[in-house]
């Protein structure tokens, strides 16, 4: 049995499209696609519904297979080095939750799934998520459906936000999403996309992928369907 790839990049704006973009490419090359992570404001005062062209972009992604996934809402912390939704009690986490729904709703890229800035997510996060309709969550150490309630265990391999960029810490990621695709399992590799600048990180993440096409793992997105005997008797 194969195993899966999944590449996420996050922190995409007017600042990163750039790179974000010609790294997309070297992806298409692969025949890759890829999951946006996507929150509608970020730190330094940016706000995507202020940014036709990225907004304009990742509508365009979507349309030719890639996938959006809800970030967050404004990248604040709770308490030090936490991600906005790492300790949010169910009341707040859904007014975050709410306000940023809204927003990609009216921009055009309102989604179902969702993964927490710094990938590490509250219990009453995950109490808020079904309640707005989301039905996927992306966490730090596994891929929940919320619907059915059911998890596939596999790490996150990360980039920046939350994880190291040094050297040998890129060699690390490489190293494990090559032992995981080995053992045929889901290699989730990610990346901040102000990294994707810097040579040893991009490198990074072309060979993890490579690796894991190597070793015959299927290219996918964050995703959910509805089984096919629900869908009939909807």
């Amino acid at each position: 049995m194969a195993g899966q790839l999944i590449v996420s990049i996050s922190g995409v704006s007017d600042r990163t499209l750039d790179d974000v973009i010609a790294f997309r490419a070297r992806l298409d090359e692969r025949r890759v696609p890829v999951s946006f992570l996507v929150a509608p404001r970020l730190k330094g005062g940016y706000r995507l519904d202020r940014d036709a062209a990225t907004v304009d972009w990742l509508r365009r992604r979507r349309g030719h297979g890639d996938a959006i996934v809800l970030h967050g809402f404004d990248e604040a912390a709770t308490k030090t080095r936490r991600g906005e939704f790492a300790t949010l009690q169910a009341h707040e986490a859904n007014l975050r939750l709410m306000a940023a729904d809204r927003i990609l709703e009216h921009l055009g890229l309102r989604t179902r799934l969702f993964a927490a800035p710094g990938w590490n997510i509250s219990q009453g996060a995950m109490t808020a998520l079904p309640r707005n309709g989301f039905r996927l969550v992306a966490g730090l150490a596994g891929i929940t459906d919320l619907v059915r309630r059911e998890t596939v265990r596999a790490r996150v391999l990360g980039i920046g936000e939350g994880f190291l960029s040094e050297p040998w810490w890129c060699r690390t990621v490489v190293l494990s999403a090559e032992r995981t695709a080995r053992r045929a399992g889901v290699v989730r590799v990610a990346v901040a996309a102000r990294h994707l600048r810097r040579p040893g990180p991009r490198q990074a993440m072309i060979d993890a992928v490579d690796l894991a096409l190597m070793h015959s793992c299927v290219p996918a997105v964050y995703d959910w369907h509805a089984r096919p005997a629900l869908s009939a008797a909807a």
